[in-house]
C-alpha cells in the first residue's frame, strides 16, 4: 500500500476507512477519514486493507527498487499544468512537530486530492517550495518562464498553487509579464489539507475547471463564500485578500468576480470535458477569449521599486531612504494625498529620475488630485496618479514598465493588463 491508498484498518474491533497520509515512524498508521479528521493507529495491532489504489499516482518500481510516480493519460481529456511554489495548498502536517510545512510537490497535490482525477491530465513542476511570504520577482521572473514553458510545450491551461498572503502580487507580475491564449489560473487554500474545514479540495478542482475554460488570462480561484457552493475567479490585477482566516478571503475591488465555478455543477460532472467548455464555469465581464493573442514573456524587472505607505506624522526626513530608488508607488491617503511638507522632496525625487505613483489607501474609488491644493501641488511636482490601481499592482506594474518600455511614467497612466477601470461605481455585493 502506498501514501494516497484508500484503506480500511480494523484494531480492537472498531474499524476506520480513509486515505493513508504519511507517518513519521513504520510503527504508526495515519489515516484521514472522510469526516477530515486523522487517526494514528499502531500497525503491529492493525489489520490494514487496500480498498482503492490511488487513481492517479500509482507508484511504480524503478531500476534502483525505489518507488517512482507516474500519471496515467488520457487522449480525450485537456491537459492541465500544476505549478507548485509552496504554499497552504501545498502543505501537509510533519508528523514529528505538528507544524505545517510547506513540502508537497504538484504530484503530491494529486495525491491529496483525489478528485481531480478523470479531470484533466496532469503535469506536474515545482518552481519554488515556500511560504508567500518569502516570495520575491527573482521567483516572479522564475513562475513566469515555467508558465510560458509549459503553455509553449502544448499545456491547455495552467494551475499556479500559491500562498495566499502574497498571491495578489505575483498574479499581477504574471498577468504583466505573459500574454497567455490559455487561462493561467492561481489558486491556494487558507487551511491546511489535515483540517477538517479545509478549503484545498474545492479551490484546486475549481482552478483546473477554470484552467480548461475560455477566458485566456491569469486569474485567482478561491472560495467565494463561507460555504462549499462556488469559486470566485478574480482577474489577478484587481484582487486582494481581505481577511486573515476566512475561507472566503479575496474578493475583486469595486467590481463583482469576473467569474464563478459552480462547485455543484463541478462534482455532479467529473468527466473532464472539452478545452473552452465547462459547464460549472460562468463569466460575469468582458474577457479576453482562448486563442486571442500569441504566447509571448517578457519577465524583466526593475526592483528598485518602493511601496510606501503614507501615515499623520510622517516626516520628511523619513524619504531620504528611498532617494536610490527609480520608482516609487505612494499609498496615500483618500483621493491620493501626502503631508505638504513631504512634497518638496518627492519633486526633487522627480527631478532626479525617479518615477512616483500615487495610489490611495481607501479599498474602493480612485485617485484624483486635481480637487484639492495638495493634489495639484502633488502633480506639478510631477506625481503620476495610478487611478485606481490597487497599491500592490501599483508597485509590480512599475517594475515591470520600468524594465520594459521606454517612457515607464507615461506608461504608468495606461491599462495594460485590466489594472484599472474606465470609471469607479460604487458597488455592493
Amino acid at each position: 500500500m502506498n501514501v494516497g491508498d484508500r484503506v480500511r484498518v480494523e484494531r480492537d474491533a472498531v474499524t476506520h476507512e480513509g486515505v493513508l497520509l504519511p507517518s513519521s515512524t513504520d510503527e504508526e498508521l495515519v489515516v484521514k477519514l472522510d469526516g477530515g479528521y486523522n487517526v494514528g493507529l499502531d500497525r503491529d495491532r492493525a489489520s490494514v486493507e487496500v480498498v482503492e489504489q490511488d487513481v492517479h499516482t500509482v507508484g511504480e518500481s524503478d531500476s534502483n527498487g525505489e518507488d517512482s510516480s507516474t500519471v496515467s493519460f488520457d487522449e480525450s481529456l485537456p491537459t492541465i499544468a500544476l505549478v507548485s511554489t509552496g504554499g497552504t495548498i501545498a502543505s501537509t502536517v510533519d508528523y514529528r512537530t505538528g507544524a505545517v510545512t510547506a513540502q508537497f510537490d504538484a504530484e503530491d497535490v494529486l495525491r491529496a486530492v483525489p478528485d481531480l482525477a478523470g479531470r484533466a491530465n496532469y503535469r506536474g513542476r515545482v518552481v519554488a517550495n515556500i511560504l508567500s511570504e518569502n516570495m520575491d520577482a527573482s521567483i516572479w521572473q522564475d513562475l513566469a518562464e515555467a508558465v510560458h514553458e509549459e503553455i509553449e510545450k502544448g499545456a491547455d491551461g495552467v494551475v499556479v498553487m500559491h500562498g495566499t498572503d502574497t498571491m495578489q502580487y505575483t498574479a499581477s507580475a504574471l498577468a504583466l509579464m505573459l500574454e497567455t491564449p490559455v487561462p493561467v489560473v492561481f489558486t491556494g487554500s487558507q487551511r491546511s489539507a489535515d483540517r477538517p474545514s479545509s478549503d484545498n479540495v474545492m479551490n484546486a478542482v475549481c482552478a483546473v475547471e477554470a484552467a480548461k475554460a475560455d477566458c485566456a488570462e491569469v486569474l485567482v480561484c478561491m472560495h467565494a463564500t463561507g460555504s462549499d457552493d462556488e469559486c470566485a475567479l478574480h482577474r489577478g490585477t484587481r484582487v486582494r485578500k481581505s481577511h486573515t482566516s476566512a475561507r472566503s478571503a479575496f474578493e475583486t475591488v469595486g467590481a463583482p468576480p469576473l467569474g464563478v465555478v459552480d462547485y455543484d455543477a463541478v462534482t455532479g460532472d467529473t468527466a473532464g470535458g472539452s478545452v473552452g467548455s465547462t459547464d460549472a464555469v460562468s463569466f460575469r465581464g468582458e474577457y479576453r477569449e482562448r486563442g486571442e493573442c500569441e504566447l509571448a514573456v517578457a519577465p524583466e524587472l526593475n526592483e528598485r521599486v518602493e511601496l510606501l505607505k503614507f501615515h499623520p506624522g510622517m516626516d520628511a526626513s523619513r524619504l531620504d531612504a528611498l532617494a536610490d530608488a527609480d520608482g516609487l508607488v505612494i499609498e496615500g491617503t483618500g483621493l491620493g494625498h501626502v503631508h505638504t511638507d513631504l512634497i518638496p522632496r518627492l519633486a526633487e525625487f522627480v527631478d532626479d529620475g525617479m518615477v512616483i505613483a500615487m495610489s490611495s489607501a481607501c479599498i474602493e474609488g480612485r485617485v484624483c488630485d486635481r480637487v484639492y491644493d495638495t493634489g495639484r501641488d502633488l502633480l506639478d511636482a510631477g506625481v503620476i496618479e495610478a487611478e485606481d490601481t490597487l497599491p500592490g499592482t501599483a508597485y509590480v506594474k512599475l517594475q515591470w514598465l520600468l524594465a520594459n518600455h521606454d517612457d515607464p511614467a507615461t506608461a504608468m497612466g495606461e491599462r495594460l493588463a485590466g489594472e484599472a477601470t474606465d470609471r469607479s461605481t460604487p458597488w455592493q455585493p
